[in-house]
């Protein structure tokens, strides 16, 4: 029996937990897919979809809640200006996970998480704008 087993561990400590999905859910937010393994992508999901339902309330209280947990404001200001909004309207669900086959090295399970209404030019896009800037700047 597993009663009072919350969560998964991982095998990590409590603070590298908390540094791994501050530094995860930022990802998703900003490329709004990612790829990791399976039971990071489990407990991630429930990491991100409160913090999609802070975002979809949208007072100052749910921002500043939201950033205690995100490690960057560039994140929180997507999250609040993007992705709430675009869920206002449904009641949860806002993540996908996909099963992705196994590691080559480990053979761990990986899987791709992503958010349900993806937009798909969002992936990738700080490095396409940043090697823009760099052209335009040596130019």
């Amino acid at each position: 029996m597993r009663h009072a087993h919350g969560y998964r561990r991982l095998n990590r400590t409590h603070e590298h937990r908390k540094a791994l999905w501050a530094n995860m859910a930022g990802s998703l937010i900003e490329h709004e897919q990612i790829k990791t393994t399976l039971p990071k992508a489990k407990e991630l999901r429930r990491v991100v979809e409160k913090l999609v339902t802070l975002a979809k309330r949208g007072d100052l209280h749910a921002r500043r809640q939201a950033a205690a947990q995100l490690k960057q404001d560039a994140h929180v200001a997507r999250l609040f200006e993007v992705i709430g909004p675009r869920y206002k309207d449904r009641q949860g669900g806002y993540i996908r996970v996909l099963k992705a086959g196994f590691r080559y090295g480990d053979m761990a399970p990986m899987a791709i998480i992503e958010f349900v209404e993806r937009d798909a030019e969002a992936k990738g896009r700080s490095d396409r704008e940043r090697l823009a800037a760099e052209e335009a700047s040596e130019a």
